[in-house]
């Protein structure tokens, strides 16, 4: 039996090349949520960006909503109801 994943979609919207696309991401954090910012690595050369969690869903790693083997990985995460 497997376990399920975290995959979120997050959007870049302070990137002016990308902004109103989401791209799909392994979440290795708990409790990631809709409108949580994340760090993550963002095109060929995997620059990391700030983005925004805009579709958080889980599901086995044959069920992912992109290929496992060239998923990226969320690098941080800071949750909306911070205010820090």
């Amino acid at each position: 039996m497997s376990n399920l994943c975290c995959f979120v979609a997050v959007e870049f919207p302070d990137d002016q090349n990308v902004k109103g696309y989401n791209f799909w991401y392994y979440c290795p954090i708990e409790g990631a949520e809709e409108g949580d910012r994340v760090l993550a690595p963002l095109g060929r050369h995997d620059r990391v960006q700030e983005g925004v969690i805009r579709l958080v869903r889980y599901a086995e790693e044959e069920n992912a909503p992109y290929p496992m083997h060239g998923i990226k990985r969320i690098r941080s995460l800071k949750k909306a109801d911070s205010d820090v």
